[in-house]
């Protein structure tokens, strides 16, 4: 059973113009709804200004970063589970599928760098959102193996999607978001081996 959330999301009927604005204009800056408003936007729909500062961030992270989509994705599926945001794995497994990752790759995404099958990149990707969720920085050594492949530009961007990801989840989680209809969950009986 699903806990009911904390902060319930704004029904349409109750948007008042400033907001009907920042659902209706994905195509210039706005949301990212496709027709659909997610109950992430609805729940902070209860603080408008908030939401339309925070969307130019988010905007940036999703779909402006520097990083290649996958390892993108990657990263913030890793943060995801390591946050236990439910919400944003299975927002982000779907994205993550859009942008190259396998179903393969994203069970074993649970398991994190040890796992068999990641290439040098995915691994060391995998490694700075651990040491970034773990101790708040990203050790010489994960810096400098990835700093031989990214420019310094990629690099923000690693450290602002792991950022980014870690906010989310933690409003997802404090505010009961419930998953979306249709939006899978974590894999079955993942803690930690894949699927």
């Amino acid at each position: 059973m699903t806990p009911a959330p904390r902060i319930e999301p704004l029904p349409e009927s109750q948007w008042d113009p400033e907001l009907s604005e920042i659902f209706g204009r994905e195509s210039d800056g706005g949301l990212p709804t496709s027709g659909k408003v997610l109950n992430i936007f609805r729940t902070l729909a209860h603080h408008p200004k908030l939401l339309k500062r925070w969307t130019v961030f988010g905007n940036h992270v999703l779909f402006k970063s520097t990083l290649p989509p996958r390892e993108r994705e990657l990263v913030i599926l890793r943060i995801g589970w390591l946050c236990r945001s439910e919400y944003e794995w299975g927002q982000h497994a779907r994205i993550g599928r859009q942008a190259g990752l396998t179903d393969e790759e994203i069970c074993r995404i649970p398991i994190g760098a040890d796992a068999p099958g990641w290439s040098a990149n995915d691994v060391d990707l995998l490694r700075a959102t651990d040491e970034l969720h773990h101790d708040s920085r990203v050790s010489d050594a994960t810096w400098n193996s990835l700093a031989a492949r990214y420019n310094k530009q990629q690099m923000l961007d690693i450290l602002f999607a792991v950022g980014q990801y870690t906010l989310v989840s933690m409003v997802l989680n404090s505010c009961g978001v419930v998953r979306d209809p249709g939006v899978e969950g974590f894999p079955a009986g993942a803690e930690g081996r894949g699927c």
